[in-house]
């Protein structure tokens, strides 16, 4: 006997895409993205810049390894949902715990598969990402339409997946502490610091300047996370009180706010940056790495004019901005993820920038 779909997506031009469901089964309004990463459906499940999206995997097959424990980029991932052309419910990995739909389950994220991956990305290549409803079979496109229409476009991501009170990661032999904003930071970030011999302490994003400086800091972290940078003035105004102070280093929506910060401006991309095999030039070395990037938005070139940052990387498939630095007040970043190890290790050196930068800062304040 033939299978019959049971979901459904209706993205807010009318189109349809029927499949099958996995993971959670209820209906979800979300920004429909995709993702050209091979592997990593785990750690792009569990990251939290992916709240109130849902993510077309453009690889064909997904679940094969199952979900391991320590693999997790966050302890409660707030994916808004996943699209996938096959689904496998069977995974062969001694590491796994759980199948990857189990964890959906347990999170409430909504899956479909069985649909045309190829196709439905094609469309958000050449038209853009769209809002999208994932829902049962027997809802109606007119139904499907009116039910995106009526969703508001969230604004409070950051404060919805930031942490509520401090936490700490601490290290044997610690040489630094670092404070990490956390607007959706991914346990990897930590572990990349911890492992430089940093004591990092976790605050929640609108944890105040004299906060942070009462925590003696030698260095301050900005976090990746979801949504507009715009939205998050809290950081944005911390970064204004706290450059010049002591070394800045931010990655991903980091990036994006230490611009704004700075006065420049940021704009959405037609349909982002995500995977795992974006070529970027760092323009003080002239060499290329390959980089896994996650983000709708971009930070504008022409109004870095007249800021103070210069321009660092560059992405070699449409030239948008991937990193910037201010020399004079030590602060660096990037727009991808040097912690997510496409190279795999090309951009393990920024974790490196930034312990060089803490440690002549802290040289300078002992001369003085």
């Amino acid at each position: 006997m033939a299978r019959q779909y049971d979901r459904k997506l209706i993205l807010e031009d009318g189109s349809e895409y029927f499949g099958y469901a996995f993971g959670d089964r209820s209906d979800r309004v979300c920004e429909i993205v995709f993702n050209t990463s091979m592997v990593g459906y785990q750690e792009i499940v569990s990251d939290p810049s992916y709240t109130d999206q849902a993510v077309v995997m453009t690889y064909p097959l997904i679940g094969n390894y199952g979900v391991a424990d320590d693999d997790f980029e966050t302890k409660t991932p707030t994916i808004g949902a996943l699209i996938v052309g096959e689904y496998n419910d069977q995974p062969s990995n001694f590491r796994y715990t759980k199948t990857l739909s189990e964890i959906m389950e347990e999170n409430h994220i909504a899956g479909i598969e069985g649909i045309d991956t190829r196709k439905l990305t094609r469309s958000i290549r050449d038209l853009g990402s769209r809002r999208v409803l994932m829902t049962g079979i027997s809802t109606t496109r007119e139904e499907g339409m009116a039910a995106i229409a009526a969703a508001p476009v969230p604004h409070d991501a950051v404060s919805r997946v930031s942490c509520r009170k401090r936490w700490y990661s601490r290290t044997p032999d610690h040489k630094f502490n670092v404070v990490a904003v956390d607007c959706g930071i991914k346990l990897n970030i930590i572990r990349s610091l911890n492992a430089r011999a940093c004591n990092v302490t976790v605050v929640p994003y609108n944890t105040s300047a004299e906060e942070i400086m009462r925590m003696k800091p030698d260095g301050l972290f900005l976090s990746n996370g979801p949504g507009n940078p715009e939205d998050v003035t809290p950081v944005i105004e911390l970064v204004r009180e706290l450059r010049g102070r002591l070394p800045i280093f931010g990655i991903c929506l980091g990036h994006q706010m230490i611009a704004l910060a700075y006065g420049a401006r940021t704009y959405k991309l037609k349909f982002g940056h995500r995977g795992g095999n974006h070529p970027v030039k760092n323009l003080l070395t002239g060499k290329v790495e390959i980089t896994s990037q996650n983000h709708s938005y971009a930070v504008d070139e022409a109004s870095l004019a007249g800021t103070g940052l210069t321009v660092t990387h560059r992405n070699l498939l449409d030239n948008t901005v991937e990193g910037t630095m201010c020399e004079k007040d030590r602060v660096l970043s990037v727009q991808y993820h040097p912690e997510s190890a496409p190279g795999p290790q090309d951009s393990y050196y920024l974790f490196d920038r930034f312990i060089a930068q803490m440690t002549e800062a802290k040289k300078n304040a002992e001369k003085n």
